[in-house]
């Protein structure tokens, strides 16, 4: 049952999805996880996860009948009906969704220690992480490990950026030394200046790749933990490329030398 629609930016229902919607780290207080637009909803809805509710527009309804419909989304998930108004309110974006869904935070994940895997150091950009989020899904890699002081990965700017890719990773974030220490899989940092060339460089795999801070690099810490360090020809001379794009490049290289021949 949808209920009746609610038209009041003060209902506390609302004011709680906003603060989910515009604060970045407001999740971990909330343990949810505000998810808009279709795209974003069937991506969860397609990898199994279960909404606490759906939020939608009369406008959106259609959505909500034809996930129920594909059997997506169960009978008895409650739908949330606002006004075009009040989605306006809640969402950030300057053409707002007409649905939305409210997740529950999953609590506690802890790190596979031998898949396929991306730690991110001290990463701050939310369209730098999202979009490493959307590559590593895209090449193969199961697990991104999100060291501290890392973009929440899931804010609402990383959600966007990420495309979906979330729903299909094992995500860890907060990590410390004892998460990368966990890893049974050659650990591969990048490199502006030293290492050999990613594209002569005989790449393991599984493996987990590790890209750091967009200013200052991967910490030396962890350089000092790589099996193997790589960097990137850059003939045209630039001192570095931007982390998504050494990073889409580098998964990119692990998955030839793994499923080149496919």
């Amino acid at each position: 049952m949808t209920g009746d629609v609610i038209a009041s930016r003060d209902n506390p229902r609302i004011k709680r999805l906003r603060r989910l919607a515009h604060e970045g780290g407001a999740y971990r207080r909330e343990g949810q996880v505000w998810v808009e637009g279709d795209h974003l909803c069937a991506a969860a809805l397609a990898q199994g996860h279960r909404p606490e509710a759906v939020i939608v527009t009369p406008a959106g309804m259609h959505w909500v009948e034809r996930w129920r419909r594909e059997g997506g989304l169960a009978a008895d998930v409650p739908v949330w009906t606002v006004t075009d108004a009040v989605m306006g309110h809640i969402s950030p974006l300057e053409s707002p969704p007409s649905v939305a869904c409210l997740l529950p935070l999953a609590e506690g994940t802890s790190v596979r220690p031998d898949v396929p895997t991306v730690v991110l150091d001290r990463l701050q950009d939310p369209g730098n992480v999202g979009s490493i989020l959307r590559s590593a899904a895209a090449f193969g890699f199961a697990q991104v490990i999100a060291l501290r002081a890392t973009a929440a990965l899931w804010s609402p700017k990383v959600l966007r950026a990420g495309m979906g890719a979330h729903f299909g990773l094992h995500l860890v974030e907060g990590a410390d030394a004892a998460a990368v220490e966990a890893l049974r899989v050659p650990l591969i940092a990048t490199s502006s200046h030293q290492g050999a060339w990613l594209h002569t460089a005989r790449l393991p795999w599984p493996c987990a790749w590790l890209f750091g801070h967009e200013g200052q690099g991967v910490d030396l810490r962890w350089m000092a933990r790589a099996t193997t360090t790589v960097r990137i020809i850059q003939p045209g001379g630039q001192e570095s490329l931007n982390v998504a794009a050494a990073a889409a490049i580098c998964l990119h290289a692990s998955a030839v030398s793994a499923f080149g021949g496919l």
